[in-house]
């Protein structure tokens, strides 16, 4: 059968090293990017622009923010602001002619030299004492945003993006604006495919372990705890620059907030430390759970023709969505990855129990 291991035979380091070595793989991932990359000739605009694109861009976030949680195991408060950075950085040398492709750029640049500074904590201190200090960074930059009329526009103001134009091409389609969403979003996961074979993500990987042995071992820890922090912080800015000129289309201080950093930091545990295909569920689950939630509370209380008061409504809807969160850390704290590959696993030996043991 097409999910099965049968075929697999492991006898060249080539077969060996391929990023997807079952057919069952293959097929998902065919089947994924089908969907993803049809999706605006069979799904409502709605759905496009309120679901699928914020997904797709948090995703991104996710996974950039991964790379420092999951894979280098170092803990960041304020991505928020490291997204906030990107984001007004590219609004403000679009809006000075510069092309979106070199803001994008610069954002980046800009978000990962700001990070870099607030990271260097990381270097001395870990634990709930680099928490407090990145979260330093999402206080100071939200103050900056609001008192310096030069960059936030003074006190609650909103900037307007420019119109995304990308290579000269003006693009004023719901559909345009997602396909250059999902194209960073590719961009970045492959991205992330590759650094985990590669002896830098090898090494981040010793580093999230245990530091000191990483560096009896010969991995410079000075230098891989600067680069996460710099790579995770460069994917943040753009992807932050991303989701305001695809999805906002204007920039506020409120999108950026420390909730929003507790949105993050959330994405990346219910997903799955340092796992690719946890930061897309994390996300999926952070941004889509609360409207599902509400949308079945409501169906339920016409059934039973009771309407819930506004109120008892907000109040469910954050009960159960807490509990659901609590719940899935409870079952699996490795995250919602995990759950996934468990089932993922146990049918690629079905229904031959006794051969568990050897996948």
């Amino acid at each position: 059968m097409f999910y099965r291991l049968g075929g697999i035979h492991h006898t060249t380091y080539k077969s060996d090293r391929r990023v997807l070595t079952y057919n069952f793989d293959r097929l998902q991932v065919g089947l994924v990017l089908l969907l993803v990359f049809s999706a605006p000739f069979w799904m409502s605009k709605l759905w496009l622009s309120g679901y699928l694109l914020p997904w797709i861009v948090w995703g991104t976030a996710a996974l950039s923010l991964n790379l420092l949680m999951g894979w280098a195991g170092q803990i960041h408060l304020g991505y928020a602001a490291v997204m906030a950075i990107g984001a007004y950085t590219a609004i403000h040398l679009n809006h000075a002619g510069v092309p979106l492709e070199l803001a994008l750029i610069a954002a980046g640049l800009a978000s990962a030299l700001i990070g870099l500074v607030f990271g260097a904590a990381a270097l001395r201190v870990k634990g709930l004492y680099l928490a407090v200090s990145t979260l330093a960074l999402q206080f100071l930059v939200q103050w900056i945003i609001v008192h310096v009329p030069a960059i936030g526009g003074g006190h609650l103001a909103t900037i307007q993006a420019p119109p995304l134009k990308i290579l000269g091409l003006e693009i004023n389609s719901e559909a345009g604006a997602y396909y250059a969403a999902l194209a960073w979003c590719i961009a970045v996961t492959i991205f992330m495919i590759n650094l985990q074979r590669t002896a830098l993500g090898r090494a981040l990987v010793a580093l999230r372990e245990k530091d000191y042995a990483a560096e009896v071992i010969g991995v410079n820890t000075f230098f891989y705890k600067t680069m996460a922090f710099w790579i995770s912080s460069f994917l943040g800015g753009v992807t932050g620059a991303v989701l305001t000129f695809t999805y906002y289309r204007a920039v506020t201080v409120e999108q950026f907030s420390i909730d929003v950093s507790i949105q993050a930091l959330a994405m990346v545990i219910i997903g799955g430390l340092g796992n690719i295909v946890g930061s897309f569920l994390g996300a999926g689950f952070i941004l889509l759970a609360p409207s599902i939630i509400n949308n079945l509370l409501n169906w339920f209380s016409t059934q039973i023709g009771f309407t819930l008061p506004v109120a008892w409504l907000t109040n469910i809807q954050m009960m159960t969505y807490g509990g659901l969160i609590v719940l899935f850390l409870v079952i699996e704290p490795l995250g919602l990855a995990k759950i996934y590959f468990n089932i993922r696993n146990y049918f690629l030996v079905w229904p031959f129990g006794y051969m568990k043991r050897q996948v």
